[in-house]
C-alpha cells in the first residue's frame, strides 16, 4: 500500500457484526488525529454505539458516516477492526488492501484459506511483537484476565447453578480456591483479581523466571510449577480455574483433559480464556455473551470468545491507544515504509498478496505457509 503524493488513504471503520461484539475500532478522537494527518476516514453508521460513541461525536471529528459495510470495505484503503472478518465481510476484501484486527487464524482453517484467498493483506494484532512483549494483545488481556475471576465468582453462586461458594470466604469461613494456567499479562490480571477479592490463588507457571517475578510482584498469590501432576493434586480442592495460557499467533495448548475436568467438584467454574485460540480445556468450546457457559463434567465452562466486549468502552479505549499509533503509520507511510520505521508490524502479517504469512497458523492446519515481506531483513537488524 503505496500513497502518491496527490491522494489521500482511506481508512475504514465497519460495524462489528460478531454475537454481542461491542467494540470500535476507532475512537472519535482517533479519527480526529487520523483526519488531522491528511487521512480520510469512513466509519460505518452505528459503528460506535455499542461503546457509547455517536455518528455525530464522528462527524465532528471529520470522519464521514457511510451506510453499511459494502462502502467501507469498497473505498477503503486500510479497514480497521476488532475482530476477524465474518464470511460477509470476507467477500468484500479485494487484492492490494490491508485488514488490520484480531485474527486468531490458528484456531480456524477455513477462515485461514477465505481470508489468504482474497489477496488482501491481513495484520494480526495478536502477532505484533515488541521484543517479548505483545503490546497490542496486552490490553484485551487485561481485561479478560480481570474478568475471569469476576465472571467465576458469579457462576459459583448457587442461584447461577454454581456449587454457593463465596470466592473471598468471610470472617470464620476459609476462601474459596483459584487456580490460574498462566503467568503471563492474562494470568496475571486474573491473580490481581483473585488476591484482592482474599481468595486463596495459586499461579501455575513454567517459567522459572516468571514464577521469580510472580513471586515478588504479587506475594498474596502462590507460584506452581505447571505440570500434569501439579494438575492433578490442585484440581479436586479448586472452585475456579483459570485457562490463561498463550502461544503468540498459534493454537493454545491442551493442558486440562476431560479427565483432569472431571476431578474438580460439581458446581465450581473453568474459565478459559484461550478459547478464542482453540482453548486450553478438552472441554472447551467457543460461546457467546448471550449463552455464556455450558456444563461438562460437572463443571461450570465459560468460554466466550472475545471477553473483552462485554466492558466495550473501556476495551475500546484500552484497545485504541495501543493500535491508533499502528493505524496512523500504516495510513500515511503505506505498509513497506511502516514496516521500515516499526519493524514488529512484520511479525503481525499472516496473509499476504494470496499467501500465508504466518508460521504458526500454517503448522497448525498444515497449511504451506512463507515468510512475510521483510521478515529477513528485520530478523537481521534485531526486530521482533
Amino acid at each position: 500500500m503505496s500513497h502518491p503524493s496527490d491522494s489521500r488513504c482511506v481508512v475504514g471503520c465497519p460495524r462489528e457484526i460478531k454475537s454481542q461484539e461491542n467494540r470500535v475500532a476507532i475512537t472519535p478522537g482517533g479519527a480526529r488525529q487520523l483526519v488531522r494527518q491528511g487521512v480520510e476516514v469512513l466509519v460505518e453508521g452505528g459503528a460506535g454505539l455499542g461503546a457509547a460513541y455517536t455518528d455525530v461525536e464522528y462527524a465532528k471529528a471529520g470522519a464521514e458516516i457511510v451506510d453499511g459495510p459494502g462502502e467501507v470495505f469498497g473505498r477503503a484503503d486500510l479497514v480497521v477492526k476488532v475482530k476477524e472478518p465474518q464470511p460477509s465481510e470476507i467477500a468484500m476484501l479485494r487484492p492490494g488492501q490491508i485488514l488490520f484486527t484480531y485474527l486468531h487464524l490458528a484456531a480456524d482453517r477455513r477462515l485461514t484459506e477465505d481470508l489468504v484467498a482474497t489477496g488482501a493483506t491481513a495484520i494480526a494484532y495478536e502477532t505484533v511483537r515488541v521484543g517479548r512483549r505483545l503490546p497490542l494483545l496486552e490490553p484485551m488481556s487485561e481485561v479478560a484476565g480481570r474478568m475471569s475471576v469476576m465472571v467465576g465468582a458469579y457462576f459459583l453462586a448457587k442461584h447461577a447453578g454454581g456449587r454457593g461458594t463465596l470466592l473471598g470466604g468471610v470472617p470464620g469461613v476459609l476462601p474459596g480456591r483459584v487456580a490460574i494456567l498462566g503467568g503471563g499479562t492474562c494470568g496475571t490480571n486474573a491473580a490481581k483479581v483473585a488476591t484482592g477479592i482474599g481468595a486463596e490463588t495459586t499461579i501455575l507457571e513454567v517459567s522459572s523466571e516468571r514464577m521469580t517475578w510472580l513471586d515478588t510482584a504479587m506475594p498474596a498469590a502462590r507460584t506452581l510449577y505447571s505440570s500434569e501432576s501439579a494438575l492433578l493434586e490442585i484440581l479436586p480442592r479448586t472452585d475456579l480455574l483459570v485457562g490463561a495460557v498463550l502461544v503468540p499467533g498459534a493454537k493454545a495448548p491442551r493442558l486440562v483433559t476431560r479427565e483432569m475436568i472431571g476431578l474438580m467438584r460439581e458446581g465450581t467454574v473453568a474459565v478459559d480464556i484461550a478459547v478464542d485460540q482453540g482453548g486450553c480445556f478438552e472441554t472447551s468450546r467457543p460461546t457467546t455473551h448471550q449463552d455464556p457457559v455450558f456444563i461438562e463434567e460437572g463443571v461450570i465452562h465459560y468460554c466466550v470468545a472475545n471477553m473483552p466486549g462485554a466492558y466495550a468502552r473501556t476495551s475500546t479505549q484500552a484497545l485504541t491507544s495501543v493500535t491508533l499509533p499502528y493505524v496512523q503509520l500504516l495510513a500515511t507511510a503505506g505498509l513497506e515504509s511502516a514496516c521500515f520505521r516499526a519493524p514488529e508490524l512484520v511479525g503481525g502479517i499472516s496473509a499476504f498478496r494470496g499467501a500465508l504469512t504466518c508460521r504458526e497458523v500454517g503448522e497448525a492446519h498444515g497449511l504451506p505457509w512463507s515468510d512475510p515481506p521483510g521478515a529477513r531483513a528485520d530478523a537481521e537488524g534485531g526486530g521482533s
